[in-house]
């Protein structure tokens, strides 16, 4: 029988730093929470808005697939491996930490603010060489989909990590009905609402509510508002 797990978006840790507004799925920086540790190998899931022009200077990283969705605005990044780039809403950045690396993020633009969702995920094996990699994806495809935009493989659709895990992006109309069927077994999947309001497996959800079910091997999913966006975050629930 499925299990399921409700994250209300009220919930969720906050830190307001002035520059930095940020909301934690699970506990990062100084929001602990004991029972908001990880959802299988999903580590963290913050949801950020940055001020213009500031952001995080040069920090270090290790053992951690780090994927970065910017919702709105544009994000520069650095990096001990010679990247520098802008990452813009409507494409998803990829850095596997492995045996280590450092990197800068600040807000590319000087009067906008920036809204990511940055998320951490525990790597299958440890101590890779460090890697980076950023995709511009098709905003269309994913109108009444779940358009894949991660997975664990080089040559699929989307970015891939070192972890047996699919993210999906999708945009919907009202009343639109559909199946997601988990990608592999022992996998649950981790949906956060992006914006509006949809059910899942007979939960309903507002934006930036989630859940997590695992033990199934398929999600129901209704939109029940035009426009509903949901990331699909399909990952093992067992830790390596």
């Amino acid at each position: 029988m499925s299990q399921f797990i409700l994250h209300p978006a009220n919930t969720r840790g906050h830190a307001n730093h002035g520059w930095l507004n940020a909301h934690h799925s699970f506990s990062f920086a100084n929001y602990y929470n004991p029972d908001r540790m990880h959802f299988g190998v999903l580590r963290v899931l913050n949801d950020d808005l940055i001020d213009g022009g500031m952001g995080f200077g040069a920090h270090p990283h290790d053992n951690m697939e780090i994927i970065t969705i910017p919702l709105a605005g544009a994000i520069a990044h650095k990096d001990s491996m010679g990247n520098s780039a802008v990452i813009k809403s409507g494409e998803i950045q990829v850095m596997s930490a492995g045996t280590g690396v450092s990197h800068s993020e600040f807000n590319a633009n000087a009067d906008e603010q920036l809204n990511l969702l940055q998320i951490w995920l525990f790597p299958k094996q440890k101590n890779v060489t460090p890697r980076y990699d950023q995709q511009t994806l098709n905003v269309e495809a994913r109108h009444n989909n779940f358009q894949q935009i991660l997975s664990p493989n080089a040559d699929d659709e989307g970015v891939w990590i070192h972890q047996d895990a699919w993210f999906s992006l999708g945009k919907f109309d009202n009343g639109f009905k559909t199946d997601y069927k988990i990608k592999k077994t022992g996998n649950g999947v981790y949906a956060f609402v992006i914006s509006g309001e949809v059910t899942i497996n007979g939960q309903k959800l507002g934006t930036r509510d989630a859940i997590g079910v695992w033990d199934t091997d398929t999600i129901n999913f209704q939109a029940d508002c035009e426009g509903a966006e949901v990331l699909l975050m399909d990952v093992p629930m067992e830790l390596n």
